[in-house]
């Protein structure tokens, strides 16, 4: 797949697609619906498949406060777009110029002018352009003129409801990991490079990895059963801390921590993906180490039932 980071990079022979724009944070279910239809439409037209995506979202840069935690960081998102077959990729930087196009003149200058696009998808609330000014009904008037198709497609609903991130990040927050996956198609996951820390856990007896999240926040916090990919062996089990560690002074950092069970190896720098199978408990101050230990052998031995380990 090609990642074309910036307008400024787009080049003549990026020109002739079939695109379709958004978030597409977690791409779930219903943003692989839209892919599949995207990779129909551009195969019978002989022309890549196009996805063009902001960096920051529009609301983190607009209201950072308000933004929703994140399903997935810009790695993890252009890896899963990628595993969907798409062809090419077009990340927008989204900054105070961006944000003062007009919705016209970006439908004419970066739709038509560098990406020759013939037919885009768009979901029906889509807004665009300079106060949010564009909507899916100017996108059909300007193709017309332009001579491009726009199309919405239908939601995906999974037990009745439509799916969206939100109701993604809704389920991960009240920790029903299964209804979460469901419109997923997938587990949910986080990827990162291991890290070193202060080696606190080899002082109880449970070392563990970690893994900074690189994000603002995460709809996860608590303990969880885990499986954990990218240490050239199959997926090894362990159970994980997801929150600041409220029992240890001095340290409130937001990590995600992984206790591998029965292994022992090197793996600073290796870049892995967490997998959450079951969610355990809410994470909580312990009075001592000793209760946090004690703690822990419960919460492990909970996930090694819950992990078939």
């Amino acid at each position: 797949m090609l990642l074309i980071r910036g307008l400024h990079n787009l080049r003549s022979a990026h020109r002739g697609c079939v695109a379709t724009i958004g978030n597409f944070d977690g791409v779930h279910l219903g943003h692989q619906a839209v892919f599949a239809a995207l990779k129909a439409r551009a195969r019978a037209a002989g022309l890549p498949a196009t996805v063009i995506t902001f960096e920051p979202q529009p609301l983190e840069f607009f209201r950072p406060e308000q933004a929703p935690a994140r399903l997935t960081r810009l790695r993890e998102k252009i890896e899963a777009i990628a595993a969907c077959g798409i062809e090419r990729v077009v990340l927008i930087r989204f900054n105070h110029a961006f944000a003062a196009i007009e919705a016209s003149d970006f439908v004419r200058d970066t739709l038509v002018g560098k990406l020759g696009i013939r037919h885009l998808y768009v979901g029906d609330d889509f807004r665009f352009g300079r106060g949010r000014g564009g909507d899916f009904d100017l996108l059909r008037r300007l193709g017309e003129v332009h001579g491009f198709g726009v199309e919405s497609l239908d939601t995906v609903a999974c037990d009745g409801e439509r799916v969206s991130s939100t109701r993604i990040r809704e389920a991960l927050q009240r920790g029903d990991l299964g209804h979460a996956a469901h419109c997923l198609g997938r587990r949910y996951r986080i990827c990162g490079r291991v890290a070193h820390g202060h080696k606190r856990g080899r002082t109880i007896g449970f070392p563990t990895m970690n893994v900074p999240l690189l994000r603002r926040s995460t709809p996860l916090r608590g303990v969880f059963a885990v499986e954990v990919h990218g240490l050239d062996t199959p997926a090894l089990p362990g159970v994980a801390n997801m929150g600041n560690r409220p029992t240890l002074e001095g340290d409130d950092r937001f990590l995600l921590e992984v206790h591998l069970f029965d292994f022992d190896g090197d793996v600073y720098g290796r870049h892995l993906r967490v997998e959450f199978v079951h969610r355990i408990r809410d994470e909580r101050r312990f009075a001592s180490l000793d209760e946090l230990k004690a703690q822990i052998l419960r919460d492990a031995t909970a996930a090694r039932e819950r992990l078939g380990a």
